[in-house]
This record gives C-alpha cells, structure tokens and sequence, in this order.
C-alpha cells in the first residue's frame, strides 16, 4: 500500500498517517510471517525509540483496518502478514522454525467433510500444520 492510500485510508477514520504507523505496515510486509518481537527489531533498525507496546497497538489498528492479519503458529506472539495476501494456511517446522504457505485448496475435502458433518466453517487463514520441514538437516534432527 502507498504511503498516500494509508493516509488517506487513516483520516477517513479520523486518524492520521504517523511514521511510526508507517513503518510497522512497511515491516510487515517485508518480513512476510512475522511476530512482534520480530517486527519491533525490523523497526528499531530504523527507528530506535519506538517501544514494544507501540508495535501492539499499531498492529491491532492496522487489522481493524484490513491491512494486517493475524494467525497464531505457536504458543507464542501471534504472527502478522499483510492482508492483501492471497488466503493461505502455514506449514511450522517444529526443527528450523521455517513458515511455508501452502493454497488452501488442499484442505477443501476436510472443510466440506467438517461443514457436512458439523455445521463447522474452517477459517483457512488461521490453519497451522506442525511437523518437519523437507530440509535434510531437519529430518536429520527428528531422527
């Protein structure tokens, strides 16, 4: 998104484009996958007096406004994309920490098996799967 359409996106909600604003929504983007923990070091790289809870707060605003989402790939932070991202689901490697997309397609028989059988309706982008990565170092380590 452009630095215009973010404060034009922000003051029709009556908030104004900030450089810290501005630069968390660029740190997302670029780091792809990324917690707040990761986003806070992308930012301090630049600009080194922003805090950790000025990260929260900025990327809570930024999903209310559609430009970020979440999914959790842990038991830690939650992790940001951009939203303009095609849906996808993720891949966590439980060795190397690797995060893959993976076209949700894959998972239509068991939402179609789950909305049948249960009335159940998969959100896709929040969809995790954990487990060893193609990496020979990985396999390796699960041994």
């Amino acid at each position: 998104m452009s630095e215009s359409s973010l404060a034009e996106l922000l003051r029709s909600r009556g908030l104004r484009l900030t450089a810290q604003r501005q630069l968390i929504l660029e740190a997302v983007i670029d780091l792809g996958h990324a917690t707040p923990e990761q986003v806070h070091s992308a930012v301090r790289e630049v600009a080194a007096g922003v805090n950790i809870t000025t990260i929260y707060r900025t990327l809570e605003l930024l999903e209310r406004l559609g430009l970020v989402t979440h999914t959790h790939l842990s038991h830690g932070s939650p992790t940001y994309h951009a939203a303009g991202e095609d849906t996808h689901a993720h891949l966590v490697c439980r060795v190397c920490g690797a995060v893959d997309e993976v076209d949700p397609e894959i998972f239509g028989p068991v939402a179609d098996k789950l909305a049948a059988e249960r009335g159940f309706q998969i959100d896709i982008g929040h969809v995790a799967l954990f487990g060893v990565c193609g990496r020979t170092g990985c396999r390796e380590k699960q041994g």
